[in-house]
Order: structure tokens, then sequence, then C-alpha cells
């Protein structure tokens, strides 16, 4: 039994609508004047699709729908108002009865989000959408293969593997029903695994030809199942003869003339504006269908659009009239919703359109009567697992649009998406706003996840715990002062190269500064803390204009801590707010505290947490952030946490969140635990942090005589009413620049670890904070200094002196120092020529 249906009241008022405005011109006549190519059927089918041309060794034409948001803008309540229709059309033809039981699947990646449109008209129906992205850890329910798609394995992966397991109606939804070679695929999978007695199969449209119509039928009876197709409209594509050879050869041409294989650019390109937008998604709903949205999800997602929308709305440019929502891939639904709701928020003041980034690859071809007028490349950028290639966005450029708020989820927001050649930067080519929104990626927790204690303690304060006021800062560590932890700095150094231990195993014995020392600590402090409070103010208002308007603070035990202080009292001294400030533990290769992480989930919403660091040096931390919060994200199925650090001092261009890209002395880099509160650095060792525990640190209270922490920080907050009027300038001027990372830092690293025949990244600390550290902790081998560093660099000859280390100065050195830590360091390689090694 077969029922078509045609498209409801509003859902067709711009189906005819070309992306740039051309209404009357069919965009399927440039194909079909030189093919042959033409559609016979319904009325309403040129209006819903238009006709291009692309690589596929079978099938040169590519059906354009004009209403899915896929591959040409569309007004979202156009592109929502047809899945919801056919959703109906789906609850109708089931009864009220059947409809509560029935289970939506929708096809990746060009139907995930019409699919999830039906099961929204259908009402409570639990969505699950194919996937090609696979995810560690989540078994399949199944899979099966899309014939003349150029890219074929579907996967099938529910968190809840009873999903797919029940007896009421499946619904299947793809854009378009061509030859059913797909459904045929999936439900012969399926019914072997999970045998059910009806199955509705719906589309936009169904094209196809008088030879494929009766297979559905005869398939149905083959299984013992009832199959209903459900379509907007129906007709089938005329094709001559030779027309697959002939479209090879016209694509072929086409792309060895073209000159604009981008599209159009203006003739003065712009170098528009990239911009974050902070959606605040909730943390409990999944980003979309790939593991199962369920009613509970869409009824947290509806009392979430509104805010959502809102803050889009907000960080709009001012007089923008058109706007495009850009989704990403299997990414659709999420902003498909984030676009119905920004155009229901403005109203007629502005157009919005939608339409999503895709793997397929189509010729672009600037005339009215062609469906893809203009594309955009770049570079895949969410670590696909079949490789590197590239992606395109089309009818982007040209299509007048003021602004483009693109939208990721957080597995795509990697450097490669922040290149010089990804997507933002591509947009911005042709559009002079493009704001960035991530949706964080849900990842299930697994089903056999290892339990954990279901209190953790709480948060170890001062003066029990470190020498800052209790409201100050709360450390999410255990305390481990009674051990004995210190081991001279050179058996360190030798137990960390050869192997033998990890540097967050032991903790150096504690640098008492001499008097000589003293001194250049205070001078530095007294002439850096105006800087510094700039700094501080302006960090902490693009936190607050970005982030959230009431930030939890993170700090990255233990430089982040002086730092996370002090965003915490201009907080309080600018804008009168009490922000929770907590300190956790992040050890290099081995990642940050997933117990930490898991009381902050339980006590804040992830999504206003910001970490916090002193600055950066090549990046290694930001990146040891990130990776981390992927795999606690795979292993907890806690999501909302933003890797994006926060610093004082960014040299190394590693992040978009600072105060300053200047590297310049910051005092509380000079010392170690006597200006971090008299606390340690993090210790991680299986026989003292078990698997429930916090990472620990010590509280050295006998050192309470040299405690510099509360001069450190009172003297920079004494500087907050003198700066206000230069922050507000500097935080401005920030907000409105382009602030993404270069990973400059990282590079220079990686040159100056192969000129030096070091050969490991880790052993060169960039900055002056790194370079501190190296002569405090490490056993240097070497300092480079900037050609004509100034006083920022006073302390550093001076341990360099102590310790018989040489300073060689460097032109166009990118930091002002750098720190060499020896290379295969021995107990008797201390020569500071690096040839007194030992290998």
């Amino acid at each position: 039994m077969t029922e078509r249906a045609h498209a409801e009241g509003h859902a067709d008022k711009h189906a005819g609508e070309h992306a740039d405005g051309h209404a009357g011109v069919w965009s399927g006549s440039w194909v079909a004047e030189r093919l042959g190519v033409g559609l016979a059927g319904d009325e309403a089918l040129t209006g819903l699709l238009g006709l291009a041309l692309r690589h596929n060794p079978k099938r040169a034409h590519l059906l354009v729908s004009n209403v899915l948001g896929k591959h040409v803008p569309q007004s979202p309540s156009v592109v929502y108002g047809h899945g919801v229709a056919l959703g109906r059309r789906v609850r109708d033809l089931l009864g009220a009865e059947e409809a509560a039981r029935a289970v939506v699947l929708g096809y990746a990646e060009t139907a995930t989000g019409l699919g999830h449109s039906v099961a929204d008209g259908l009402g409570t129906a639990p969505y699950l959408h194919s996937t090609r992205r696979p995810v560690a850890g989540v078994a399949r329910a199944g899979g099966f293969e899309e014939s003349h798609s150029h890219a074929t394995s579907h996967l099938l992966l529910p968190e809840d593997p009873a999903l797919l397991a029940g007896d009421g109606p499946l619904v299947l939804v793809d854009d378009e029903f061509s030859t059913g070679n797909t459904v045929l695929n999936t439900v012969r999978a399926l019914h072997e695994r999970y045998p059910r007695k009806r199955y509705v199969v719906v589309a936009l449209v169904d094209m196809r030809s008088p030879a494929d119509a009766g297979r559905l039928d005869d398939f149905a009876r083959e299984i013992g199942a009832r199959v209903d197709l459900v379509t907007t409209a129906s007709g089938t594509v005329r094709l001559p003869p030779g027309v697959l050879e002939k479209g090879q050869e016209l694509v072929a041409r086409h792309e060895a003339t073209a000159t604009q294989p981008t599209g159009p650019a203006p003739a003065a390109p712009p170098s528009g504006s990239v911009e974050r937008v902070r959606l605040r998604w909730p943390h409990d709903v999944p980003d979309g269908g790939r593991h199962g949205f369920t009613a509970a999800h869409r009824d947290r997602l509806e009392a979430a659009l509104p805010a959502m929308a809102a803050r889009i709305a907000e960080a709009l440019p001012a007089g923008a009239r058109r706007v495009l929502v850009l989704g990403f891939e299997e990414l659709m639904y999420a902003p498909l919703r984030l676009a119905h709701a920004l155009e229901q928020s403005v109203g007629g003041d502005v157009d919005v359109r939608y339409s999503t980034t895709t793997r397929s690859p189509v010729l672009a071809v600037d005339d009215p009567g062609y469906a893809i007028r203009t594309r955009l490349v770049f570079p895949a950028h969410d670590d696909p697992a079949d490789g590197p290639g590239e992606r395109y966005a089309y009818n982007v450029a040209g299509g007048g649009f003021d602004a483009v708020v693109a939208v990721v989820d957080s597995a795509a927001d990697t450097p490669a998406l922040h290149a010089p050649d990804g997507l933002p930067a591509r947009l911005a080519a042709h559009v002079p706003h493009v704001l960035l929104a991530v949706v964080p990626s849900y990842v299930p927790r697994p089903p056999h996840a290892p339990e954990r204690p279901s209190m953790l303690p709480e948060p170890l304060r001062g003066p029990d715990f470190s020498s800052y006021a209790p409201d100050e800062v709360g450390w999410l560590l255990q305390d481990l002062s009674e051990v004995t932890l210190e081991a001279p700095t050179e058996e360190r150094e030798e137990a960390i190269q050869s192997g033998g231990a990890h540097y967050a195993e032991s903790l150096p014995v504690e640098y008492q500064p001499s008097e000589q020392y003293q001194d250049l600590f205070h001078a530095a402090l007294e002439t850096s803390a105006a800087r510094l409070a700039r700094a501080v103010g302006a960090v902490t208002e693009i936190v607050l204009a970005e982030r959230s308007p009431r930030p939890v603070l993170v700090s990255l035990a233990r430089a982040g801590t002086p730092v996370g202080v002090l965003m915490r009292r201009w907080a309080q001294f600018r804008h009168g707010l009490d922000l929770p400030h907590y300190a956790v533990s992040i050890v290099r290769g081995r990642g940050i505290d997933a117990n930490a992480l898991r009381w902050l989930a339980d006590h804040h919403d992830p999504a206003d947490v910001v970490f916090v660091d002193g600055w950066t040096g090549k990046g290694a931390i930001t990146r040891e952030l990130a990776a981390a919060l992927r795999e606690f994200e795979a292993t907890d199925g806690i999501t909302g946490f933003d890797p994006e650090i926060a610093v004082l001092a960014d040299p190394g261009s590693c992040v978009r969140t600072y105060g300053t890209r200047d590297d310049f002395l910051i005092p509380s880099a000079c010392l170690n635990s006597t200006v971090s509160g008299l606390i340690s650095r993090t210790v991680l060792r299986a026989d003292l942090v078990g698997p429930h525990d916090f990472h620990g640190a010590k509280f050295y209270r006998e050192l309470a005589g040299a405690d510099l922490s509360p001069d450190f920080l009172d003297a920079v907050s004494a500087r907050f009413p003198d700066v206000t009027d230069t922050v507000d300038a500097q935080a401005k001027d920030l907000l409105s620049a382009d602030r993404t990372p270069t990973w400059e830092g990282w590079a220079a690293v990686e040159r100056i670890s192969e000129e030096y025949g070091i050969h490991d990244v880790n052993l060169v600390k960039p900055g002056v904070g790194e370079t501190t550290r190296v002569m405090l902790r490490r056993v240097p081998w070497k300092v480079l200094a900037r050609a004509g560093a100034g006083a920022d660099l006073d302390h550093v000859r001076l341990l360099a002196e102590q310790r018989g280390v040489p300073v060689e100065e460097v032109a166009d050195l990118p930091y002002t120092c750098v720190g060499l830590i020896h290379p295969h360091y021995t107990r008797g390689a201390t020569g500071a020529d690096g040839k007194a090694v030992t290998l």
C-alpha cells in the first residue's frame, strides 16, 4: 500500500525561489538544455528540485532540493515545515496508537535534519540517524550501503541498543527516493536482526523509474511486512541515451576552463571578521540523532532554543539584513532549529537562510538556470575516519549575506577548522561577518563504565590548605603534605629523560630565592603591576562577554591559580560579581583530573566552566586539555566543557581568550610555591592517587615566612582603579579583532628543536615564564634571549649566572627568551656545552 502526499500550506511558499533570488527561473534548465535531462510528474517538482552535475561513475546528474537546506540556502521555516508536515502525514497514516510506538531513522548525511523534523511532526517518536563517523566505544547496531553515493558506508550507533529492537513501526526518512536500493538495503539488514510488521518510507520526492516502482511492494511481500510510502511530490527523471558519458564530459570541460572554482570573489575581496558566539547549549541534550534523540531531549531543547537564538541575534552586526546559518555535514538539525528560532525572534527585519556544508563534490556554474551557482572548498576538520579530503559550501559566496553563523560540533572545532584555509577563513573572504557557534558533541556513556563514588570530597581551602583566603579559591586536590616527594633536580631530570619516571610522580626541591633575587622580584612587580592589571581586566572582560555572564573559573594548578584569583577579583571590582573559582590538576601526557571534572559537573553547568592558565608557551597544555576533555566525554558521557583556555598572556598564539600576546615578565613565574599560595606542583602517582581520588599536592606551611602570594595579588589588584578606562578600550579592541590562533609558537619550538639538535619539543620551553621554570625546576642547558631584551630578563640572567648557564642572544626570536633543557641528561652531563652527554 502506498500513500503520496503533497506539501501543505506555507511550506511551499519559497520552494521555487533560487538561492540568489532569481524567482521564476528553474534551476534545472541549464542541465536540461545541454543534456536533455528532464523531470516528469507533479507540478510541484520544478519548485522543489533543481539540477546540477557531479563526478560520479554511476549517476552524473544530481537532484538538488530547494527545500532540504543542504546545497541551497532556504528559509528555515520552509525547511523545517516540510519535514514536520511529512511527520504529521505519517502520524495520520499510522493512527495515534501505532504512532506512539514508532521509531524514526534518518539517512546521513543529507537527510539527518529532515528525519529529525519528521520525528518532531510525528510527536513523541525517538529518532536515530545513520552516521559515517565511527565513535570509539559505541557498538554498532547495524549498517548498510548506499550504492549511488560517493561515500557509502552507513553505521547505526544508538546509545540504547533497544532503540531498534521494538516491534513498533519503523519510519525511514531520506531526501529522495530514487531507485529504492538504499531503503531496501536498510530494511533487509534491520529486518534480519529486528523483525517487525510495518515500515513507512518517507521522502521529499519519489523519483523512481517505472521499473523500480514495483520493487518495494515485491520486497514487502518477500519479508511479510507492510511498507507504506509518504512523499511530498513524485515523478521521474528523463535520461536520454548516453547521458552519463555526456555529463562526465561536460563536467570535465567546465572544470578545466573554470577560472573561479570557489565562486566569484568581489573585486576587492573583503577580510571579514570571525568571532565566536557562545550558545550555552544545554549540556544534557545531544547535538543530534547520531546516538538517539528522545522526546525528553526534544522538550529540553525546545525550552533552550529562544535563549540561544537571542545570543546569536545579539552577536549579529548592526544592520545585518540577510543572514545564513550554516550547518556542518551530518550536523543539520541543531543549526536548523537555531536558524528557525532566530528567524522567529527577528521577525521580518532579517532574512534568515539555512544550509549546510557537505562532503559531496558538485560542479558549480554561475548561471541562474543551474542549482549550484558557487562553491567554497575547504579541508575536512573533524578528523574523519576515511582520512583528509575536501569539503564544500554551496551557494554561499555571492549570496549577498551580511553575516554567516557557522555551526559545528565540538569534535570538528579543531586547529584545521581555524587554519588559514579552513571554513571560517574561506567564509570571511566572501562575507563581512562570520560567527562561529560550537555545539558540544554528544558521546554516549559506555554501557559498562566503571563505577565511581557517589560523593567526591569538597574542595580544600585556606588557611588549612594554601595561604589564600578561603573564598579566593577551592582546590580540587588531596593534601599530600605529609608525604616526602621531593628529589634533587638532577635525579629527577635523569629519571624523567630516561623514561624511568614521569615528572608528576615527584617534586623538585623548592628553590629558596636569595636576597638579590627577591629584590629583583619586588622590582619586577612594581614595574609590571599596572601592565598585569590591564591584562587581567582585559581577559576577564572577554570571558564575561563571550563565554558566560557568570562563569565558573577553573584554574590549571598551579600557574593558573594566581591569575584565576586576580580574574575573580576584577569581576568583583568592576561588576560586583562573586564568581566561583577552583584549581584543578592537569598533567602533560596524562590529562586533566577526571574526578575534578566529575565534581564540577555535579555542582555547576559545564558550559559555564572557563579554564584559566597563566600563559601559553608552545601550546602543549592547550592541546592536552582538548584531548583530555574528548576522552572524558567518551568515558563519562558528560559534555559541555569548553577546551578553550583563558590566559593572561598568549605569546605562543595558541588560544583566543587572552589579555595580551606580549611575552613579558609575569612576576608570579619568578618563584615557585611562595607566589602560589604555598602549594606545590600537582602530583599523580599510582600508590598515592587512586581511581576515585583527586590528584595530590603539598602545602608548604613551613615556608610561610617567605610567602609573597598576598603581596603579588594585592599589588596587582591595587592598580585596578587606575586601568579601568584602558581595560575597557583594550577589551573592546580585542573583542572586535581576529584572535584566531596561529600556533606560531609551536612552529618556532619545532624549528629551534631541530636547529639546536635537541629533537624533542618537550625540552624547548619558550617565553619568559617557561624559561624561568626551566631555571628553577629542571637542568638547563642554555637560554636563548631576543637581542636587546631588557629588564624582563634580569631575573633569568641572574639565575643563569648562579647555575653557570650561558645566555645566547638571537636575532628575530619570536619570544623574549627560550629555555633549553639539557638534552639526554645524566648526572655526568652538567656541562653547558652539551658535549659531556652519556648516550
